[in-house]
């Protein structure tokens, strides 16, 4: 296998923006200010500073009151998103609710903790109302209702869609028809290029069965290892009750603290104009390359570009010959929440060069061309629709 030149595979940020100047002088700063606090244990909630920050972060954008004493600092998102199913779980073969098609990560720990998932599909505004309606009540009748609903609301992973307003009204609906709590992770929250920004579902509504997820992994940096879970009592005390690692890493909140003192606006100004423009990049690259291919979404957010491969490329085929020509890419079977091998790929562009992207593309479609196993017309016009 040929060296790896174009990684479409990792969801991470435009590393060329990351403020490593106003960081170095911040963490001079925080180490001299706080030394005798990194001398101690953060605590259950992690570091008063930054829970503030994250706290106004988010009454700014959603126009709600957040306390800063319901929100808990984590070791990345992925510690809230395993904290909150371990506190909902009342024994292994619980069953749960999320999209059919999901974040890797989060599969793996539902897996783990051997859950069983029922995927709901996508359409262009998330999670399927209709179908949720009808699981719900297929597992009332069979009372095995779940512990919980997944969803990633916003800019979601695997697909970049937004749910529209309406449905996450919709939603709220049916889990207080059923007393299920909605966990709803909203990681990319901050990384928006256009459209108008939807309400969170917790500024939706004030049941407090209901738990956010948030992460600075998408618009600062994975290696901080910082999230946050925001949740009410006595949902919250529920949730702490299964911690015991004494807190999130305290230097890390400390510095990151420190440059959102002020709000995250300026720094969200300087890192997704970049990202859109390599957005547009990947999505124009389909569009001159793969017009009569593929159907793929222009996400006004995140990280994230969804392609749909024609039915009938041979997948496994074309992973090797796409890795053997300087391709990465994650497979459709990586999202599924059954592990199906789905007609599918997603192409993260964040972190690769504009150069990257433009070269890239057109070499990753000369690999599904060559990975087709009849000359017939593609018939569908979207992502999710014969």
């Amino acid at each position: 296998m040929s060296d790896i030149l174009y990684d479409f595979g990792s969801g991470r940020s435009d590393p060329a923006t990351f403020p490593t100047e106003r960081l170095k002088k911040i963490a001079v700063e925080v180490i001299d200010r706080e030394a005798e606090a990194l001398t101690n244990y953060p605590g259950s909630l992690g570091h008063k500073g930054l829970r503030t920050a994250m706290a106004a972060r988010e009454a700014t954008r959603e126009g709600v009151q957040v306390d800063p004493e319901h929100l808990v600092l984590t070791n990345g998102s992925m510690q809230g998103v395993t904290l909150t199913a371990e506190a909902l779980q009342d024994q292994p073969g619980d069953t749960l609710i999320l999209e059919e098609y999901s974040y890797p990560g989060t599969l793996g720990a539902y897996r783990s903790l051997r859950y069983d998932m029922v995927g709901i599909p996508l359409d262009e505004g998330g999670m399927r109302m209709d179908v949720l309606e009808h699981e719900l009540t297929r597992l009332n009748r069979e009372k095995r209702l779940p512990k919980f609903i997944y969803a990633i609301s916003t800019y979601q992973n695997p697909t970049g869609f937004v749910m529209p307003r309406e449905r996450r009204l919709e939603m709220i609906t049916l889990a207080d028809r059923y007393g299920i709590p909605i966990i709803e992770d909203n990681c990319y929250a901050d990384v928006h290029y256009e459209g108008e920004i939807q309400p969170a579902i917790y500024a939706l509504d004030d049941r407090p069965e209901h738990i956010y997820l948030c992460s600075l992994s998408k618009i600062l940096a994975p290696g901080f290892r910082l999230g946050y879970i925001l949740a009410r009592p006595p949902m919250l005390n529920t949730i702490l009750a299964r911690r015991h690692d004494a807190g999130p890493n305290y230097l890390a909140s400390a510095i990151a603290a420190e440059f959102y003192k002020e709000g995250i606006a300026e720094h969200a100004e300087t890192t997704n104009p970049p990202l859109k423009r390599k957005r547009d990049l990947t999505c124009e690259g389909l569009k001159a390359h793969a017009a009569d291919l593929c159907a793929w979404s222009t996400p006004p957010g995140g990280l994230f570009v969804w392609v749909r491969l024609p039915d009938d490329v041979d997948r496994n085929k074309l992973y090797a010959n796409a890795q053997a020509k300087g391709v990465n890419y994650l497979r459709g079977s990586s999202f599924h929440y059954k592990g199906v091998d789905a007609p599918y790929l997603r192409l993260a562009f964040g972190h690769l060069t504009e150069t990257q992207i433009i070269e890239g593309i057109p070499v990753l479609v000369k690999a599904i061309r060559e990975c087709r196993t009849s000359n017939e017309a593609v018939t569908y016009t979207s992502l999710f629709e014969d």
